[in-house]
């Protein structure tokens, strides 16, 4: 599945979602990591909810997106959209969540991951239309 993190260098998780310029996409599973593409947000209108929705929209095919905060109405828009924010609170190593989200998937995700994870098989199975 599509991962994406707020990050300044792609070292840690050390960025508000709503400041954040751009975002590290990172394909996960349970055996394998791997980074993908860094996505920019660009500029995209002048208030609040038009970046919070460009934010969105740009991260769509991701079924998470790690942040160090997030503001309520964000994580609404994301949930909306079908991508579960993972709010740290404090700075965190990329690498290290990546390790502990593929040992949750090695072992019982919970719903609400799991939903996530077929996230990527329900857009998958969409394309081939």
């Amino acid at each position: 599945m599509k991962i994406a993190f707020t990050t300044k260098t792609g070292e840690m998780i050390d960025m508000h979602f709503g400041q954040a310029d751009c975002f590290h996409v990172w394909e996960v599973g349970p055996d394998e990591a791997h980074y993908l593409e860094t996505v920019s947000v660009g500029m995209h209108g002048n208030d609040e909810e038009d970046r919070i929705s460009a934010r969105a929209s740009i991260l769509s095919d991701c079924a998470v997106v790690y942040t160090m905060q997030i503001g309520g109405p964000a994580a609404a828009k994301l949930i909306a959209k079908r991508i579960h924010p993972m709010k740290t609170n404090v700075e965190v190593g990329l690498k290290e969540s990546i390790e502990r989200m593929q040992e949750v998937l090695r072992g019982n995700p919970p719903p609400w991951l799991r939903k996530a994870m077929n996230k990527d098989l329900i857009g998958s199975f969409m394309d081939e239309d």
